[in-house]
């Protein structure tokens, strides 16, 4: 696929893709940001408001396995295209939105397109680089949009909406996605679909799909209806019972969306497992911090932003480089476990920030340790995700291990929501902001055994001499045998 694509133009087109990835990722904390304007403006109530975020959420973390399995069988550069348009149109319909419904749909259908550019994005970025240092470096660049692009977004939010109004943190997509699609079609490869007539495997996408909205509903909503309540229960259940009806398919159709052959790889099973668990952590670190920022600190939205840029310039310095030429001396597991260690310290800094403390002292340190150990470990674990899956299943791996991500990160956010909010309440008689200092200081602390669980994961289960090899090479064969 990529034999007739000049070395210049293979980084274009790596280019292209990660635009188009950083207009998603970025999505998911600029709108965080505005959400106090989106309410003051439409009128939304404190429950009401979490279904801006809680729409794109469940049609996109719905959505990851079938848009990955729909960019195998008809060809990733063609699903990515849709997706882009997809998300780009309804960015249009969010920032024209002027009442609460139209935006809550516009969200949603926002987060199937970016679902289809999540999951096809990496399969693309495998078959345009097959060399292992020169995919140990493109890596190294999507790592760093896929890990700094949720910072990024909270400087960008805090800019656009400080300086214009909320509608601009949808409204700035627009001239970004035409880019991309006139972009991709001049860069990237047309090839990549099933050789054969592809069949699409109905049943299997359409109860894992649901299995997977009920589950991200269920997480999401957790925290107001109860983690115990009938609702929460009923729904798990019910993703429980879909998630196995849908196993039983993929076990007996002919053409499964989903192989299972898939998770007999030692690799990509441990890949979605760190993969789960460092979400957790870093969505502890991107909402959290800001958090603890504006509300125990009383810092402004673009001071927030301001905090997050150190760990994004260290992220973009060892993403760009340091990772790159890690994997290739060293392999996937030592830089992994590394990165993940310092991740956790630097959590474990915010677990013991004061309720006065100062930006220099008791945030800096934490951001620069997080922006290393994401900067180190993304890299890595995206290359131990598809290092053992063969081309034709490359997109259906990046769902997977996308998949991870958004489940992780929503239970992780829930679940550390939920443990602040009851330590907060149960801090009584303290003041406000020492209250809430309480409460974010015990999830940062829980975020910090993620990431430590997740190193241990990767030390334990990760091959030793594993590198940045093509889709079905063996490790024994590739570069970083150091191991």
């Amino acid at each position: 696929m990529t034999d007739s694509i000049a070395p210049s133009r293979r980084w274009l087109a790596l280019g292209v893709v990660c635009l188009g990835v950083l207009m998603v990722v970025l999505d998911v904390t600029i709108v965080n940001v505005a959400l106090p304007s989106i309410r003051a403006d439409l009128g939304f109530s404190e429950t009401t408001l979490v279904w801006v975020v809680n729409a794109y959420l469940l049609t996109c973390g719905g959505f990851l396995l079938l848009g990955g399995r729909l960019g195998d069988l008809y060809g990733h550069r063609r699903v990515f295209l849709v997706g882009i348009v997809v998300f780009t149109g309804a960015s249009l319909a969010c920032g024209l939105a002027s009442a609460q419904v139209p935006l809550v749909i516009a969200r949603a259908v926002q987060g199937i397109g970016g679902a289809i550019v999540d999951a096809v994005a990496l399969a693309l970025l495998m078959h345009l680089f097959t060399e292992a240092g020169e995919r140990a470096k493109a890596m190294g660049v999507y790592g760093f949009v896929c890990a700094g692009g949720g910072s990024i977004g909270v400087l960008l939010g805090g800019v656009l909406t400080d300086v214009y109004d909320w509608h601009w943190v949808f409204l700035v997509n627009l001239p970004i996605g035409v880019g991309v699609v006139v972009l991709s079609l001049a860069l990237l490869p047309g090839a990549g679909a099933a050789p054969t007539r592809p069949r699409l495997d109905v049943a299997g996408a359409l109860t894992v799909t649901a299995a997977l909205m009920l589950a991200v509903y269920a997480i999401v909503d957790a925290n107001g209806a109860g983690w115990t309540s009938a609702q929460t229960l009923g729904l798990l259940a019910a993703a429980a019972s879909l998630f196995a009806v849908f196993l039983v398919i993929e076990a007996r159709v002919e053409q499964p969306l989903m192989p299972l052959r898939l998770f007999r790889s030692k690799t990509l099973n441990a890949a979605n497992a760190i993969g789960i668990l460092w979400s957790a952590a870093m969505f502890a670190w991107f909402f959290l911090s800001a958090l603890y920022l504006q509300r125990v600190l009383g810092a402004t939205a673009m001071q927030v932003g301001l905090a997050f840029l150190p760990s994004n310039i260290l992220m973009a310095v060892c993403s760009l480089g340091l990772s790159a030429r890690a994997v290739t001396r060293f392999g996937l597991r030592k830089p992994l476990v590394f990165g993940l260690v310092c991740a956790a310290i630097g959590l474990a800094l915010f677990a013991r920030a004061p309720v006065d403390g100062s930006i220099v002292v008791d945030v800096l340190p934490g951001m620069l340790l997080l922006g290393l150990g994401a900067g180190i470990a993304f890299n890595p674990l995206l290359l131990a995700a598809m290092v053992d899956v063969e081309e034709s299943e490359s997109g259906l791996a990046s769902g997977i291990v996308n998949t991870s991500f958004m489940m992780g990160g929503a239970l992780g956010l829930a679940v550390l929501a939920s443990l602040a909010a009851m330590a907060t309440q149960a801090a009584g008689g303290a003041s406000e902001a020492a209250a809430l200092n309480t409460g974010y200081r015990l999830a940062f602390g829980v975020g910090a055994a993620c990431a430590i669980v997740a190193a241990a994961v990767g030390a334990l289960l990760l091959p030793a001499h594993a590198a940045a090899q093509a889709p079905g090479e063996s490790a024994a064969g590739s570069v970083g045998q150091t191991g």
